[in-house]
């Protein structure tokens, strides 16, 4: 395993690559680090590909004080990790708003991607625009964080008692000089820029949502859309499991993700 810091504009992005193979790139949820792809990352060098992970800009061990944050500086930094890892193609995994991210990615630079895997994606914004300035007031200070510490540890009923401990490890690093700020303009993404890239990806994707998820109301329906948005698009329900299917059940998402790079071709892979 190593760790490294990979230069971006306007800061620096923590990277930790394993393994030897075809690589995949992994991207994290707002408010959650690169460790939420550690036992499926695991998974997949036991199996033979490269994984990187990596935080968020403002999040974990990436630098804080970026100009821009959301769904298209994150396409831009994952583009960017493919980049230092040899140029690809590459699988880009990407959990809640960085599904929307690898989308845009996929459709900017398609050479560079071969596939998309997509835990829990947020592919489109809020209809209500009452709900977006609902949440930015949630998580304002002095209760925002808080709030997102009881927010969050819902998140992910697949890891029973230990949602609340992750929950609050997550907040204190947000904690940290400079991480809650950049949160907070994470948080101001608006999914609806991902929307004109669709019909630009022409990398096969597969939308990985757990039957539980808190986000939605009918996460099967959600996933059923979000598949619907690709030429080449299918899904997967984990049961029992909520917002992050490769953390909270890194046996079924590795082997739906190995399976899915299988029928792509992917490195030489075939079902």
């Amino acid at each position: 395993m190593t760790i490294s810091n990979i230069s971006v504009p306007g800061g620096t992005i923590c990277v930790e690559a394993a393994g030897e193979g075809p690589l995949v790139v992994c991207s994290p949820a707002m408010g959650d680090s690169r460790d939420a792809f550690a036992p499926f990352s695991r998974r997949l060098v036991e199996a033979g590909f490269r994984v990187a992970a990596a935080d968020l800009r403002g999040h974990g061990d990436s630098s804080t004080g970026f100009d821009y944050y959301g769904d298209e500086p994150t396409a831009q930094d994952m583009l960017a990790v493919v980049d230092e890892l040899g140029g690809g193609p590459a699988i880009l995994a990407g959990a809640s708003m960085s599904a929307a991210a690898a989308a845009i990615a996929a459709g900017k630079e398609p050479e560079k991607v071969s596939g998309l895997i997509l835990f829990g994606p947020f592919l489109r914004g809020a209809s209500n625009p009452l709900t977006r300035l609902g949440f930015r007031l949630a998580l304002a200070r002095p209760w925002g964080p808080a709030i997102w510490r009881l927010y969050s540890r819902r998140l992910w009923p697949g890891l029973g008692d230990q949602a609340s401990a992750r929950a609050s490890r997550l907040s204190s690093i947000l904690k940290r000089k400079g991480h809650w700020a950049a949160f907070s303009k994470t948080a101001r993404t608006d999914h609806a820029v991902v929307a004109p890239w669709f019909n630009r990806v022409t990398a096969p994707a597969l939308v990985v949502m757990g039957a539980e998820d808190p986000d939605w109301k009918d996460p099967r329906a959600e996933a059923s859309w979000a598949a619907s948005q690709f030429a080449q698009g299918a899904f997967a329900m984990v049961e029992g499991v909520g917002h992050a299917p490769m953390l909270e059940s890194p046996d079924v998402a590795a082997r739906e993700a190995i399976a899915f790079a299988s029928r792509i071709g992917f490195g030489g892979m075939h079902a």
